[in-house]
């Protein structure tokens, strides 16, 4: 579990405040070690992080100063939760107290800016240069009372209203892909900038810097912590949604990784989790979006088969004593079913029905469809290609890209046979959005062995293996061109 960490503040309400109503600790719950409040903090920073980060980025329109108070609201939490015991409702005292310290901020700065325009009108006396108003004394400061009115209309927090004004402002359009991304990760689960960078294998400084251009160019594009009118809401949707997709795949490829052998897999894998739980949320925020809770599904069911992606190749040798065991990725027709989380396809099954009752179908809820049938399924065989292949039609009119009509002839292939597939795969064979894809030659390598072709497999292999960025996959390679070199002629595959 992640921590948070902050600065000593300086204290701007008595200890134990607030105290507002629901805030004050449980009777006979106080902690009694430093353990128990510890874990009550971490619980807390998990659920209520975005939240108390939300209520006061909206109230201050500065996503700098939200987070530095926020973090600061945890650090108090630790010191007097030990002493008052936990409050009832931990996030509302978490946000009052860290609103508490932006408004600390706040006067401090316009304290100073006061001293400032001092300072200046002395000097203007001094030099004899005419003030504002043409007497030597300059006119009101109009941003010092524009604060001073905030600080007497500070707003209540609204709950999950300001968390959705943050993820639309971390998801801006204007704000480059790679920069929506981090800053949607870090804002939302709170995650240090160190482990958002090792998330995503880039240098600390290179994540530092992203996440500083996109804070950037939210204040000078005068992007707002805000619900997008109606006329541009589906559009804003379709970013937010674009980005916790980006976010999962992230972390699903990891899964198919072989964890002990490449750095920062264990810290990817974790960014699934993160994205499922993001994505419940926006569903949540959104229940009129039925591509919401479609994006949720998708990401549930595929989710689900985690813990088949990765194992031991077929007649490996048991790893001698004190040395860590190969393993390589299994394709999702040869993975155990069995491990497949059974409460995680229910739960995605349930969110589907839902979407797709809206009658508003999406690209999210038709991917959701298909991975539904796989999930439902009892064997590769017993899958109902016909309807999968039906599914990919209908989503290659909606989003008719490369990596969609790849997968849409792999379902071909298992439907009508090899030779079928690899006539669907012609269609995409000189796309360059694929010209460094190593999946492309790895398919058309599987379906020339399917096919009885070995020789042109192995050709096809070797291109994968030039192509290949993942040690998880470059295995699999490996061992499938090994295997085409010794293997006879095998007869095609279809569906049973």
């Amino acid at each position: 579990m992640r921590s948070a960490a902050g600065r000593s503040p300086r204290a701007v309400t008595p200890p134990g405040v607030p105290s507002g109503p629901g805030d004050k600790a449980h009777p006979g719950e106080r902690p009694t070690s430093a353990s128990d409040v510890g874990t009550a903090v971490t619980e807390a920073f998990r659920a209520e992080w975005g939240r108390v980060l939300a209520a006061v980025a909206r109230s201050t329109g500065d996503l700098d100063l939200a987070e530095e108070c926020a973090q600061e609201a945890f650090a108090t939490a630790l010191r007097t939760w030990a002493r008052d015991g936990v409050p009832q409702r931990p996030g509302a005292w978490l946000t009052t107290t860290a609103r508490n310290h932006a408004l600390d901020r706040l006067r401090r700065r316009r304290v100073e800016g006061a001293k400032v325009a001092t300072a200046a009108r002395l000097a203007e006396r001094v030099d004899g240069v005419p003030g504002t108003d043409g007497t030597g004394v300059a006119g009101p400061d109009p941003v010092g009372a524009a604060v001073a009115d905030a600080l007497d209309e500070w707003p209540d927090a609204e709950g999950d209203e300001d968390l959705l004004r943050l993820v639309f402002a971390c998801c801006h359009p204007a704000l480059p892909l790679e920069g929506r991304v981090a800053l949607t990760l870090r804002s939302l689960t709170g995650m240090t900038t160190a482990q958002v960078a090792r998330a995503f294998l880039v240098p600390e400084t290179t994540m530092a810097q992203r996440l500083t251009r996109a804070k950037r160019r939210i204040r000078s594009t005068g992007i707002t912590f805000r619900v997008p009118p109606p006329e541009l809401l589906r559009e804003r949707v379709s970013a937010v949604l674009a980005v916790l997709y980006v976010l999962f795949t992230e972390g699903y490829d990891a899964w198919a990784e072989p964890a002990q052998h490449v750095a920062g897999c264990a810290e990817r894998r974790a960014l699934a989790d993160d994205a499922v739980r993001c994505a419940r949320l926006v569903a949540r925020l959104l229940p009129d979006e039925p591509e919401a809770r479609g994006l949720l599904a998708l990401l549930l069911l595929q989710h689900a088969r985690r813990d088949a992606r990765l194992a031991a190749p077929p007649a490996a040798a048991p790893p001698a004593a004190a040395t860590v065991p190969v393993s390589e990725p299994v394709l999702l027709e040869e993975q155990d079913r069995t491990l497949w989380r059974g409460d995680e396809i229910a739960e995605g099954l349930r969110v589907l029905d839902d979407a797709l009752a809206e009658r508003r179908p999406g690209p999210y809820q038709v991917q959701a469809a298909i991975a539904a049938l796989h999930s439902s399924a009892p064997s590769a065989g017993e899958t109902d290609w016909a309807e999968i292949v039906g599914l990919y039609d209908v989503l290659v009119t909606m989003t008719p890209s490369p990596v969609v009509l790849l997968n849409r002839a792999v379902a071909v292939a298992m439907l009508r046979g090899p030779d079928a597939g690899l006539e669907a795969l012609g269609v995409v064979a000189d796309a360059p959005e694929l010209a460094a894809y190593h999946l492309l030659p790895a398919t058309r390598a599987d379906l020339l062995r399917r096919a009885g072709r070995p020789l042109e497999a192995a050709t096809e292999l070797r291109r994968a293996l030039a192509l290949v960025d993942r040690e998880g996959d470059r295995r699999l390679l490996a061992r499938r061109l090994a295997e085409v070199g010794a293997e006879p002629a095998e007869a095609p595959r279809g569906a049973s």
